[in-house]
């Protein structure tokens, strides 16, 4: 019993994958990424729990326990965990309708939302759920993003202009407000805010090496102490407490979690998304695997384990995880370095932020939150699909204006009814044959593919099922009639059919009784075995008679011919075989 439980924990601690062969050159590579990444941490943790609505210092508690828990548990070897600005607007809006930010009721809410995250995505994990992320598909992340970014900056506007303006999750109402306060702003607050914001994209753009963060971090803050700033009337972050966070158990009731389940699944999912894509990524590039479902076990044990100590959600950060990688991490062992720089930072160097200028902080915000806008990813998806550009957008506008979670639920709508709408309307090709082979190739991509007189040969280049039975239906009918020649054979190429369901077997005996009251014979070629038992079980095999299943469209073509040659003494069979070399025995499949 010890023996088995022991070989299951082996399994999900995937420290054991890579511990026995870590070397001395490794560690010094983890320290070094790790430190990096830690001082990157210490400014953008904090930054990211305002995004939140909690105090900065709970930004800092995120960045301690979960990045100690993931080497345990992950299986990503270069990812960066910690806050993600994207994470905690999610986390403003789902806990801002409960309470107001700041209060201790707030607080205890974000606390437990993180512990339901971290608990969903273990469950998930366990359950080997990790394919449920496929529904944020690739255009919905990409206008979440993209709506997000201008959320995240636009939310800082107050603090940039040094005046109180609401709390909101619409692009429009912040800019509308900041407008009707613009002749009250703080010229000093606003002088600093965009100094700061100038030396931010200065060194992002001259010196990419230099962590900007960090940089107007200690600078303002310095600034604020010589200065006096906040005699001026400069925001300053005030007191934070100094220390390491205490265990403490969540407060919760049945009413509070059935009202931060929506945001706790919309969380789950969006860190699960980013953080495989993420992952992927840096395994491809250094030549390992990752395990999508290890991957939601490592980051929900980092989040239950971290809001135990009062940690808000963490995750795989892009931009921390691209500077991890070139300061040449390679174990998730660097997180644990990063850690232990936020530790000391909160045991010895949290009374220093007292004069950091509220001003700087959201400049460090609203530079990250624009950063995040990638109109390449827009592009690429509009040359790849238009149609999924547009899913996109329609993203993007749903969360500017109608809300975050809303915007992601229509997203993921739009993406499935994009799939129903392809599965409805599947690619039916006519062929022609290619003179000297014994190939059929796309009408419409081929020019020297031709077609043969009064036979019509198609290809289905999808599963048949409810979805698309009446199209393909319509479609075959249609072809028949109006095709502006007469047509005898309608031969379907099946082998991109893997599946048929009762509805799409109904179709084609629909197709058949119809086609034989117009004189036409239906032929069915390159059926797959399950497809060919499904036909044979529904009866559609015995109607249509054994004579008018086909291994490929050219023994369809060349029994079709054979036959008519023997009823009215033609010699069409020859003239085609002249074309396309000897005729060829079509093999039987085997009975089942």
């Amino acid at each position: 019993m010890w023996n088995q439980a022991w070989t299951g924990l082996r399994e999900r601690l995937t420290i054991f994958r890579w511990a026995s062969e870590y070397t001395t050159t490794a560690l010094r590579s983890d320290a070094t990424a790790g430190l990096t990444v830690g001082a990157m941490l210490i400014p953008q943790a904090m930054a990211y729990a305002v995004i939140a609505g909690m105090p900065p210092i709970y930004g800092l508690y995120a960045g301690l326990v979960p990045l100690l828990a993931y080497p345990l548990f992950g299986s990503s070897r270069q990812l960066a965990i910690g806050p993600v600005a994207i994470d905690m607007l999610i986390v403003g809006a789902g806990v801002g309708a409960l309470a107001q930010s700041g209060t201790e009721r707030y607080i205890a809410l974000a606390i437990l939302l993180t512990a339901m995250v971290g608990g969903i995505q273990i469950l998930m994990g366990a359950l080997r759920l990790g394919f449920v992320a496929s529904l944020l598909s690739r255009p919905v992340i990409a206008g979440l993003t993209a709506a997000a970014s201008l959320i995240i900056a636009c939310s800082q506007l107050g603090n940039l202009l040094g005046v109180e303006l609401g709390r909101s999750q619409y692009v429009h109402v912040l800019l509308w407000e900041a407008v009707q306060h613009v002749r009250a702003a703080h010229p000093l607050t606003v002088g600093l805010g965009l100094g700061c914001i100038g030396l931010l994209w200065s060194l992002s753009r001259w010196l990419p090496s230099v962590p900007g963060p960090l940089v107007v971090v200690v600078g303002s803050t310095a600034a604020g102490w010589l200065f006096g700033l906040e005699q001026r009337g400069v925001a300053l972050i005030g007191d934070i407490p100094t220390g390491l966070p205490s265990p403490e158990v969540w407060a919760a009731s049945f009413g509070d979690l059935n009202a931060l389940l929506p945001a706790a699944v919309t969380v789950a999912l969006v860190q699960f998304m980013k953080d495989v894509s993420l992952g992927r990524i840096f395994a491809k590039r250094h030549g390992y695997n990752i395990d999508p479902n290890q991957e939601l076990i490592g980051v929900g044990a980092g989040n239950v384990l971290g809001s135990l100590f009062q940690g808000i959600p963490s995750s795989g950060s892009f931009s921390r995880s691209a500077v991890n990688d070139r300061a040449g991490a390679t174990t998730p062992l660097a997180n644990a370095f990063a850690a232990g720089v936020i530790a000391l930072t909160l045991l010895f160097l949290t009374p220093l932020f007292y004069y950091l200028p509220t001003p700087a902080l959201a400049a460090i915000i609203f530079v990250s939150g624009l950063s995040l806008i990638d109109l390449r990813e827009i592009r690429a998806l509009f040359r790849a699909r238009r149609r999924d550009g547009y899913i996109a957008l329609f993203t993007a506008a749903c969360t500017l204006f109608i809300g975050i979670q809303e915007g992601i639920l229509l997203g993921i709508g739009a993406s499935l009814v994009a799939v129903l709408f392809r599965m409805s309307r599947p690619n039916v090709a006519e062929l022609g044959h290619v003179p000297g082979t014994r190939r059929f190739r796309d009408l419409d991509r081929f020019p020297q593919a031709m077609r043969l007189e009064s036979i019509m040969v198609l290809r289905v280049d999808a599963s048949l099922s409810f979805a698309n039975a009446e199209y393909l239906y319509t479609f075959i009918l249609e072809k028949s009639e109006y095709e502006g020649r007469p047509v005898d054979v309608v031969i379907v190429d099946g082998s991109s059919i893997n599946s048929l369901d009762a509805t799409a077997t109904d179709a084609l005996f629909s197709i058949a009784e119809r086609l034989e009251e117009e004189d036409i014979e239906l032929h069915l070629t390159g059926l797959i075995g399950p497809v060919r038992e499904t036909v044979r079980r529904a009866g559609l095999h015995a109607l249509l008679g054994e004579n008018q299943f086909h291994l490929t469209p050219y023994h369809a073509v060349a029994s079709v011919l054979k036959r008519a040659d023997a009823e009215d003494g033609t010699e069409r069979l020859a003239e085609y075989l002249e074309k396309t070399g000897p005729e060829e025995k079509e093999p039987t499949p085997k009975a089942t």
